[in-house]
C-alpha cells in the first residue's frame, strides 16, 4: 500500500472518527452534568418547596374566589376533570376538560415494545425532579394558554371547560365567563392524517379582555418517552427541533442539556424522538421563543424533558381566530410531506420533512433524491427488510464500482513502478537530496501516466454515499420492529449475547452484526495491505508506513466499541458492504495483471517520448512544477545562508 493511499485512508478515518465523536455523548460531560445535578439538588428542593408554598397560597386565593359568585369565570373554577376522546383512522387524542389541552396521543398503526398501540405522551408521564435517578412524584405533561385580562390574567389550566358540538373527530371546548361571554377552543382531527387543528376565538369578551391584548402565551412542557429498545441510540436522535420563519430548521443538543432564546419568529417547534414527533405549528408565527431540554438518565422510561415557551397573535375582539396545528405522528417522509399540504395557511411551506436529519447538504441530497427512492422501491416488493438492505448494498456497490476500479488500477500502477522507484531511492540515499528524489519520482509518475492521488480521490468521492447511509438507516422507520435472522429489531441493536451489569465502553451486550462488521473490516485491511505492498522509500518513510498500518488495524477495534449500541440494520449494512469490498479487491487482484499493466505504461511512455508537453500535463505535472519551484527557493536560501 503506497504512502499516499494510506494517507487517504487515514484522512478518511479521521473524518469518520471526528464525525462519530461529535455525534455521540461525551462521558465526561455526562458525568459532569450528573455531578452538577447532585450538587444543586438541595437548592432545587428548597426552590420547589417555595414554589409549593406559593401554589398553596394561590390555591387559597382561588378557593376564596370560588366562594365569590362575582369572580371571573366563577362556574369554570370548579368541576371534575374529564377526557374527550377524538379519533380518526390513524390518531386518537384525549382533550382534558381541565385546561382544554391535548393530554394524550396514541397512534393506531404503530405498536410499542409490548405490542400495544403506541402512546407518544399522556397525563400519566411522571418523573421526580428532586432525584433524577429514580421515578417519583407525578410531573404531568403541560400545555398552558395565557391571555392578559383587565382584572386578572386567564391561565387555562385553572379552569374547567365545557365540551359542546362534539363529534367523533371534533369538539368545541368552551370557557364561559358570563351569559354570552366565552372563549372557544375548537379541536378537529383532519381525516386520514396525523394533523389536529385548533382554533381559539373570543366571543363578546370586550369587557374582560383589554384591546391592548395582542398575543396569547403558550407554555408547553413534555417528556419524550423512550419508545425503542436502545436507550442511548434513541436519545441521540431525540431533541427539540424548530423551523425559523421563511428559513431552515435548527435543533437543540441531543447529547446534553441545552437552552435557546430565539429573536426571530418560528413556524413550528417539535418534541422529536427517533421515529415519532409532536409538532406544534403556528397559523401565523410564534414569537419570543424560549426553549430548553434536559437529558434524562437511563432506566426511567424517558429520554428528554422539554420546555417551550412562546407567544402567538391573538385578537381579543374575536374577529380573527388564533389558529394552531399539531402534527402528532411518525417521522416518515411521505406522511410529513403530505401534512405540509394541510397547513392552515396554504401559502406557507412548513417543510415538516426537515425534522428528519439526513445529514449535511450534499449528503442530504443523496439521501433525499437517491437512497430514499431506492429504499422505498425495494421495500415495495414486500421483501424482508434484511433482504432489502442486502439489495440496497449491492446496488450501491455496483454504482460506486467504477470508482473502486479506478482506485485499484491507480494503486496497481504505483506498485508496477516499484523497480523504477527503488532505483531512484538508491540514486539519492542522502536526506539532503530528498527534494530532488521526490521531483524525479513525480517526473516518473507523469511520464508513465500514474498518479499517487489517483487512489485517494475515488475513495473520497465515495465518502458522501457512505455517510448518507449512516444517516439514512437509523431514520428509516420502515426498519422499526422488523426482524432478520437473530436480530428482532433492525432499528435497534441485536443482543444475542447480553448480561446484566453494564461494562465500561462495552455496555450490557455484544451486537453480533457489529462484531461481524468489525471482523470483515479487519479482513479488508489485511487483504488491501497485502494486495497493495509499499512501493518503497526511506527508512523514516518505512517506519511511518508501519505506524499507519497499525492505525488501520486499530480502527475496526475502535469501531466495535463505537457501533455496539448502534442499530443492527446499520451494522448489517456495513458488514455486507465491507464483505463485498473484500470480494471486489480479491477479484481485482487476480483480474488485473501488473506485468500487463506495466507494458501498457511502457507503451504510453514510448508513444509520448517525442511529445514532452503531453508527458508533462495533468496533476502530476503541476505537482512536479510545484516541487521544482520549492527546490529552487530552497537552493537560493542555502546560497544566502552560505554568504
Amino acid at each position: 500500500m503506497d504512502k499516499n493511499t494510506v494517507t487517504g485512508f487515514v484522512l478518511i478515518a479521521l473524518v469518520f472518527l471526528g464525525y462519530f465523536y461529535f455525534n455521540q455523548p461525551d462521558p465526561n460531560k455526562v458525568a459532569e452534568q450528573q455531578r452538577r445535578q447532585d450538587s444543586i439538588a438541595v437548592v432545587q428542593h428548597l426552590k420547589e418547596l417555595e414554589i409549593a408554598r406559593l401554589a398553596d397560597e394561590r390555591a387559597k386565593e382561588l378557593s376564596e374566589m370560588s366562594n365569590d359568585s362575582n369572580a371571573l369565570f366563577f362556574e369554570a373554577r370548579k368541576g371534575n376533570n374529564e377526557y374527550i376522546v377524538l379519533k380518526n383512522e390513524k390518531l386518537q387524542v384525549s382533550i382534558s376538560t381541565l385546561g382544554a389541552r391535548i393530554c394524550s396521543a396514541t397512534l393506531s398503526e404503530y405498536n410499542d415494545q409490548e405490542g400495544n398501540p403506541i402512546t407518544l405522551f399522556s397525563d400519566y408521564d411522571y418523573i421526580d425532579k428532586r432525584n433524577p435517578r429514580r421515578i417519583g412524584e407525578p410531573v404531568k405533561n403541560r400545555m398552558t394558554f395565557t391571555i392578559d385580562g383587565k382584572e386578572e390574567n386567564i391561565n387555562t389550566n385553572e379552569f374547567y371547560f365545557t365540551p359542546v358540538e362534539q363529534t367523533e373527530s371534533s369538539v368545541v371546548m368552551r370557557l364561559t365567563a358570563s351569559q354570552g361571554k366565552y372563549i372557544d377552543f375548537s379541536y378537529r382531527l383532519l381525516p386520514d392524517s396525523y394533523m389536529v387543528n385548533l382554533s381559539i376565538d373570543a366571543h363578546n369578551m370586550g369587557g374582560i379582555l383589554p384591546s391592548s391584548t395582542k398575543e396569547i402565551g403558550i407554555v408547553w412542557d413534555q417528556l419524550i418517552r423512550q419508545q425503542e429498545k436502545g436507550f442511548t441510540f434513541e436519545q441521540r436522535y431525540s431533541n427539540i427541533t424548530y423551523k425559523i420563519k421563511d428559513d431552515g430548521t435548527d435543533y437543540l443538543s441531543e447529547t446534553s442539556n441545552d437552552k435557546e432564546s430565539l429573536k426571530e419568529p418560528i413556524d413550528w417547534v417539535a418534541c422529536k424522538n427517533q421515529f415519532f414527533s409532536c409538532i406544534m405549528i403556528a397559523g401565523s408565527e410564534f414569537n419570543n421563543v424560549e426553549l430548553a431540554s434536559d437529558t434524562l438518565n437511563k432506566g426511567r422510561g424517558y429520554l428528554k424533558n422539554c420546555t417551550m415557551d412562546f407567544n402567538t397573535p391573538f385578537d381579543p375582539t374575536g374577529k380573527v381566530a388564533t389558529d394552531i396545528q399539531f402534527y402528532i405522528g411518525p417521522n416518515k417522509f411521505s406522511d410529513l410531506a403530505a401534512s405540509n399540504k394541510l397547513a392552515i395557511n396554504g401559502d406557507k411551506d412548513l417543510k415538516l420533512e426537515k425534522i428528519i436529519y439526513f445529514g449535511w447538504p450534499i449528503v442530504r441530497w443523496i439521501n433525499r433524491f437517491f437512497i430514499m427512492y431506492l429504499f422505498d422501491w425495494l421495500s415495495g416488493w414486500g421483501l424482508n427488510m434484511g433482504i432489502v438492505l442486502l439489495l440496497l448494498t449491492i446496488i450501491v456497490k455496483a454504482i460506486v464500482y467504477p470508482f473502486t476500479y479506478k482506485s485499484y488500477v491507480s494503486s496497481a500502477k504505483m506498485r508496477a513502478l516499484k523497480p523504477h522507484i527503488d532505483a531512484i531511492n538508491a540514486k539519492y540515499p542522502k536526506q539532503e537530496d530528498a527534494m530532488k528524489k521526490q521531483q524525479e519520482i513525480m517526473g516518473l509518475y507523469s511520464k508513465y501516466g500514474a498518479s499517487p492521488m489517483g487512489g485517494c480521490l475515488p475513495m473520497l468521492i465515495q465518502m458522501p454515499i457512505f455517510i448518507a447511509l449512516f444517516n439514512f438507516v437509523p431514520n428509516a422507520i420502515a426498519l422499526r420492529q422488523q426482524s432478520f435472522l437473530w436480530a428482532d429489531d433492525l432499528s435497534s441493536y441485536d443482543a444475542l449475547i447480553s448480561w446484566g451489569k453494564p461494562i465500561w465502553l462495552l455496555g450490557d451486550h455484544i451486537s453480533i452484526f457489529c462484531l461481524l462488521f468489525c471482523i470483515t473490516q479487519l479482513l479488508n485491511t489485511y487483504y488491501t495491505s497485502k494486495m497493495q505492498p509499499n512501493v518503497g522509500g526511506s527508512p523514516e518513510q518505512e517506519q511511518q508506513m508501519k505506524i499507519m498500518r497499525w492505525m488501520m488495524y486499530l480502527m475496526p477495534v475502535m469501531f466495535f466499541f463505537m457501533f455496539n449500541e448502534y442499530s443492527s440494520g446499520l451494522n448489517y449494512y456495513y458488514f455486507i458492504s465491507t464483505l463485498i469490498s473484500v470480494f471486489i479487491f480479491i477479484y481485482l487482484r487476480y483480474s488485473i495483471k501488473e506485468d500487463e499493466l506495466l507494458k501498457k505504461m511502457e507503451a504510453y511512455y514510448e508513444s509520448n517520448k517525442s511529445n514532452p508537453a503531453k508527458q508533462r500535463s495533468g496533476m502530476m505535472a503541476r505537482l512536479e512544477a510545484l516541487q521544482q519551484e520549492q527546490q529552487r527557493i530552497l537552493e537560493e536560501q542555502q546560497k544566502r545562508n552560505k554568504k
